[in-house]
């Protein structure tokens, strides 16, 4: 059966919305709202509503009738605890992420935006492949400090989905093959897939430095900076993540740029940008051991995939681990999609029970 399947993306600054036709998208639409539009909210479960009317105007755009939906699906957030693959939207889930205890995030908005507009069509609306998704073996949860325990935040969503895709192309199930899988977007995750779960990550803040984000930096410095007087506890926080890595030493967040002046002759932007491949690797190379070296590939994936440069750069240092196959993209919208036929086609859905 051809299904047809709404998919919602709220990110910070944007909502992105795309209509499948089973596999086919046949409308996508990038939401941006600007910085004078979201701060009339004072906290981010403020912006469902507007967020949501958004998006229904955004849909007027397309011929197809909303009532010929079949299903809605959300982008899980921060939502805890939860498992890998569907969840319905329930009034448990639902509660959980209004009831101001998660982590302040705007991908925890896709569940309830999903539901405003599947409620009123007598739809199921859902969330796939959440960001907290949590499958991690104890040993990897243990840190240096008793009262720290490690969450396995990551690019769940992706990363599965491309695990899954380079699974088919070896005539294989996702859950017989293990695949060490690097995000390289924005931020950057590592995830270790072992049949079908995965069991260790390194979350975006807890490796290498992205296009935007510091990554891990010795501690030491870090207290220095947080009792230097110079930043508040907010400006730290958007040093780390949204002014660090590629963009603070190169200006820029576009790698096309950075490849440019890299044509161009530019030996500091060409240090920046090996450096960022050598610290993906050295990610890639710290999660090796978890499986004992038994991959069947090393998968590069995310928007900086692209970069034929980088992903050289990085298969050159971990190929000696596993086969390297890249698949550029983030796929959110794709794997979402995806996501939802499977739990229509009969796929197990879980039930959130807070």
């Amino acid at each position: 059966m051809l299904y047809n399947v709404l998919v919602v993306n709220p990110g910070s600054t944007s909502t992105k919305i795309a209509w499948y036709e089973g596999d086919r998208e046949v409308f996508f639409k990038n939401i941006e709202h600007n910085e004078d539009e979201l701060e009339r909210f004072a906290r981010i479960n403020d912006q469902i509503g507007f967020r949501t009317g958004a998006a229904l105007d955004a849909l007027k755009e397309t011929a197809v009738p909303l009532d010929s939906l079949d299903a809605v699906v959300g982008r899980g957030g921060m939502i805890v605890p939860v498992k890998p693959g569907g969840y319905l939207v329930n009034d448990a889930l639902k509660a959980k992420i209004l009831g101001g205890t998660l982590m302040p995030h705007a991908s925890n908005l896709g569940a309830l935006i999903a539901d405003s507009i599947a409620a009123p069509l007598g739809v199921p609306a859902y969330i796939y492949d959440a960001v907290a998704s949590d499958e991690m073996k104890g040993i990897a949860r243990i840190t240096g400090l008793p009262e720290v325990v490690r969450q396995p935040y990551s690019h769940v969503l992706n990363t599965r989905a491309m695990a899954r895709k380079y699974a088919e192309s070896v005539g294989k199930a996702y859950e017989e093959v293990n695949v060490l899988v690097a995000h390289i977007g924005g931020g950057v995750s590592v995830n270790v897939h072992e049949k079908g779960r995965i069991v260790d990550s390194i979350e975006d803040d807890g490796g290498p430095f992205s296009v935007e984000r510091a990554g891990v930096i010795p501690l030491s410095y870090v207290i220095e900076m947080a009792y230097s007087g110079h930043y508040s506890k907010k400006g730290l926080s958007k040093k780390l993540r949204g002014m660090g890595g590629v963009k603070a030493h190169l200006g820029t967040h576009d790698l096309r740029e950075v490849e440019r002046r890299i044509a161009d002759g530019d030996a500091y932007a060409k240090e920046i940008y090996e450096a960022f491949a050598y610290q993906i690797s050295k990610g890639v190379g710290e999660l090796a051991p978890v499986l004992g070296g038994n991959y069947d590939a090393v998968i590069l994936t995310g928007g900086a995939a692209y970069s034929n440069i980088l992903t050289d750069w990085i298969t050159e240092r971990v190929s000696f681990i596993a086969p390297v196959v890249v698949l550029p993209g983030e796929n959110e919208m794709e794997a979402l999609a995806q996501g939802g036929i499977r739990l229509l086609n009969g796929e197990p859905c879980h039930t959130y029970a807070g």
